[in-house]
């Protein structure tokens, strides 16, 4: 880890900001939302990238770096960055490789001393019946026309077919579907990629999580009941995953003809070939933000089948349909997405295009896309923790206007995979896992080294810098007792 720049300035007891001195052809400042301590863990990268991106055209306020920031492509990941549509561009690295990778919780009426004695065959099942690792296929069978519906419609495609209920989607991130999408703009590789796998998780940081509500995790006790958790040591399930192969052939597909028309076609000058770009207003931009839609549209589908998986296996366990179980979604939202919506900049009222990478919106109470079981909340907020620590539910508040309501995503990574290899074996951390009571199933120990709870930062922490920078609040506490794992 390398110190924060000299020039970095504490602007609020969460807010540091880098202005545009910094490095030439800075448009705006960097605000990064940290405490002092993860300020000082953040690798010099974060600062770095996030300077290239306030000199993207068309940037406006700021470029953020939240809590949970590192080294990504391009865009740090727990980057966000608005842009003016008209004037600003649309990056491929500004949203990620795996295009609305993001989390479900889903709740139940299940305390954890009933599921305690049924936890392995519980784990075993739900491994089982939802496909982890790379290049799994899932049991959803389609051939490639009927996968342009899926690109078309999203987990409401899913929910007609019988993968889900209707009110999954009221408590789905724009009800489950992105209107932008277009599948003529995908590739007909990228389709190939992914017609197959749809209701599997993948690999690297995603999993299928059962937790429990901390009994001294509750927050906010109200807002922790309009959310479902209503009583201590309730069972819950997060999982974690995106468009699998297909959101990342979109992406590779959209660099590579962004890289070549910039000289050329736009006038745009390189300044990090990950952050190759094309200006929203042309045809370029625009056929990519139809086609990150589309990979936008397979994810929501593709968590849309795996809840339907979930309430299966638990249904078979416990010899309850899942109606009687209580399993309900609470929220699905994303964090790798670029979305037009409208913010108040300087006392007016803008349509911005916002990038979220590695960041999770988080609107307030009242905001007019929420459903009306969050309007008077604000939306629930979903930050991951490592499988070894534990997870963190919250609630949008007014106060994040000042990220374009973005906030935290995960608790986000302090070494590479490569590194925290070296320092475990999979098999002993399982081991170590399961001695703490935590069940694993994992495709891979190797994967399984990559993912160990000391290679990312304190999720307490990250939760708590999003609360005291006012991005978020904090709702409750959720820790894991059993992992599915790619």
């Amino acid at each position: 880890m390398s110190p924060a720049p000299s020039l970095i300035e504490r602007v609020h007891p969460a807010v540091y900001e880098l202005p545009t001195r910094f490095r030439a052809g800075m448009r705006v400042p960097v605000r990064v939302f940290a405490t002092e301590k993860l300020l000082a863990e953040m690798d010099e990268k974060v600062f770095e990238q996030a300077a290239n991106v306030a000199t993207l055209p068309g940037i406006v306020s700021a470029s953020f770096a939240m809590p949970d920031a590192h080294w990504g492509y391009g865009f740090p990941i727990g980057g966000v960055a608005a842009m003016d549509p008209e004037t600003g561009v649309i990056s491929p690295g500004g949203i990620g490789f795996d295009i609305n990778c993001g989390m479900r919780l889903v709740r139940t009426d299940l305390s954890w001393p009933e599921v305690k004695p049924r936890l392995e065959e519980l784990v075993d099942a739900l491994a089982a019946r939802v496909p982890a690792g790379v290049g799994r296929r899932g049991f959803v069978r389609i051939d490639r026309s009927e996968f342009c519906d899926v690109l078309r419609g999203g987990a409401q495609w899913a929910v007609e077919k019988g993968y889900g209920w209707s009110e999954d989607l009221r408590c789905t991130e724009a009800g489950g579907r992105f209107e932008t999408a277009r599948p003529e703009c995908v590739s007909e590789r990228a389709i190939e990629r992914g017609y197959r796998q749809i209701g599997t998780l993948g690999s690297g940081n995603h999993y299928l999580e059962v937790q429990v509500l901390h009994p001294d995790g509750v927050f906010d006790a109200k807002l922790a009941r309009a959310f479902g958790l209503d009583f201590p040591e309730q069972v819950v399930i997060m999982f974690h995953c995106g468009s699998r192969g297909f959101g990342h052939q979109v992406a590779t597909d959209y660099l590579h003809d962004f890289l070549r028309a910039m000289p050329t076609r736009f006038g745009l000058p390189i300044i990090d070939r990950e952050l190759a770009c094309a200006p929203l207003a042309s045809q370029e931009g625009r056929d990519y933000l139809a086609a990150m839609g589309c990979a936008a549209n397979m994810s929501f589908a593709n968590r849309q089948v795996i809840l339907h998986r979930i309430r299966e296996v638990f249904s078979r366990v416990f010899g309850r349909s899942p109606d009687r179980l209580g399993i309900r979604n609470v929220y699905d939202v994303a964090h790798n997405t670029a979305k037009l919506e409208r913010h108040r900049v300087n006392g007016r009222e803008r349509t911005l295009l916002v990038h979220r990478k590695g960041a999770t919106r988080a609107f307030p109470p009242g905001h007019p896309e929420l459903p009306d079981e969050y309007r008077e909340t604000g939306q629930p907020v979903i930050i991951g923790g490592s499988m070894e620590t534990g997870s963190y539910l919250l609630a949008g508040t007014d106060t994040g206007a000042a990220s374009f309501f973005s906030t935290a995503h995960g608790s986000g990574r302090t070494m590479s995979r490569r590194r925290a290899r070296k320092l475990v074996r999979g098999r002993e951390l399982r081991d170590r896992m399961e001695a703490r009571g935590i069940l694993v199933r994992s495709a891979s120990y190797r994967g399984l080294a990559e993912e160990a709870g000391f290679a990312y930062k304190d999720v307490d922490e990250v939760a708590e810098a999003t609360e005291l920078a006012g991005l978020s609040r904090r709702v409750a506490h959720l820790v894991p007792v059993a992992n599915v794992k790619g």
